[in-house]
């Protein structure tokens, strides 16, 4: 009876959460197969199955797809944090104006952030710039590895779908605790990345197809262009946290990456498609797919070269240690696909961690979730990278050739 009651309680809250937002807009549906032009078919009779070829085509090629030139333009500016919200809830439009405020009135320290050209281009001239806010590890605690002979470590940080500017901040601040330097990612077309006629960031998963692959392409790429600019800075093992979305662009990425050698998914599905038709965040984007006479299946089909799913076989064989966070009463990740990732990752062997927390997706951002989920993160980060380190210090030293 109890637990019935607890779930009947977790879902109202949840559902309450998703349904808050007032600017969720149902856009129609676009094909976007200019954003894939390399990877369609020479000619389709539709542009599903040309989208659908396109996927195929993509997933077998997908070291192209995601490769990249390393960016040449790499620089830390200091700029004053900005919230950059996503909603226009009168709370959260006043916390915006505050910032803004204090900023302006010199009450603020800029911030450093690691900006570069990304590699992936997009119409969207704000959306081109990747933006990382940079915490580096105390100067404290990175004497204290260099005379402990550890590798320097650090981490890339992805936050959720429409996460604001200030999203997984703490955690990085944690992280650092533990001697991680972290880069927080800003997501295309999120927060600085925004395009000017965007509340939300809608265009990082919408009802244009094409868009939507494109974006988690660039988000793949400006990860791995991130760990460029970090072992240019003497860093020599890194990791990744991903939420929600940023979990699937984290896979993705390590998937192609085997640099990234601890993996934290907060929040995991395998398939994309699934996650869009059954989900309480997207069902605006689901409105569009039905309106265009689509069904679950093709949907699922079309966004096949973007699902963690695919790419769970090089995911597998690199050598890592993986967290996997879901929540009990998602109604966003439904828990079925949570799951499905687990009973995967056993299927391939991957070392992997499973956590689950008492709530939902939306719920987790709430006290007391909050603060469970962050012990489960900071202290499967904080072990598996001292374990990591340690292999490393075990292994014999070459004296130099002189």
């Amino acid at each position: 009876m109890l637990s019935r009651l607890y779930a009947k309680w977790m879902f109202a809250w949840e559902t309450a959460l998703t349904t808050r937002d007032t600017n969720r807009l149902v856009r129609p549906l676009e094909w976007g197969e200019d954003w894939l032009a390399d990877f369609l078919p020479p000619s389709s009779a539709s542009s599903l199955a040309s989208l659908s070829a396109a996927n195929q085509e993509i997933a077998l090629r997908s070291h192209e797809f995601f490769g990249y030139r390393t960016p040449t333009d790499f620089r830390l500016e200091h700029i004053h944090p900005q919230l950059f919200p996503t909603n226009v809830r009168p709370e959260t439009l006043a916390q915006d104006a505050e910032w803004k405020r204090k900023a302006a009135a010199g009450e603020l320290e800029p911030a450093p952030f690691l900006r570069f050209t990304s590699p992936v281009q997009t119409p969207y001239p704000e959306n081109d710039t990747v933006n990382a806010r940079w915490f580096p590890a105390s100067p404290r605690q990175q004497e204290k590895f260099r005379r402990a002979r550890k590798p320097r470590q650090a981490m890339v940080v992805m936050p959720q779908w429409n996460a604001d500017a200030f999203s997984h901040n703490a955690l990085c601040q944690i992280f650092n605790r533990f001697g991680i330097s972290c880069l927080r990612l800003s997501k295309p077309y999120h927060d600085v990345r925004r395009p000017a006629e965007l509340e939300r960031s809608d265009y990082a998963v919408s009802s244009n197809i094409g868009r939507t692959i494109a974006a988690c392409r660039q988000a793949v790429v400006d990860i791995r262009s991130c760990l460029d600019w970090l072992q240019m800075q003497g860093y020599e093992q890194f990791g990744i946290l991903g939420t929600s979305l940023g979990s699937c662009y984290a896979f993705i990425a390590a998937a192609h990456d085997p640099r990234l050698r601890v993996c934290a998914f907060n929040h995991a599905s395998t398939w994309f498609g699934d996650v869009i038709w059954t989900g309480q965040s997207t069902r605006h984007v689901r409105a569009a797919f039905e309106q265009a006479g689509l069904t679950q299946s093709q949907v699922r089909q079309l966004f096949h070269c973007i699902s963690p799913m695919t790419y769970m076989e090089p995911f597998a064989a690199a050598d890592r240690r993986s967290l996997v966070v879901h929540a009990k009463y998602d109604l966003t990740f439904l828990e079925e696909f949570s799951r499905d990732v687990l009973k995967n990752f056993d299927a391939h062997g991957v070392d992997y961690v499973s956590r689950v927390l008492p709530c939902g997706h939306y719920t987790t951002g709430e006290t007391p979730y909050k603060y469970l989920d962050a012990w489960y993160l900071g202290s499967f980060i904080h072990g598996s990278f001292k374990q990591l380190g340690l292999r490393q210090a075990k292994q014999p030293q070459l004296d130099p050739v002189t």
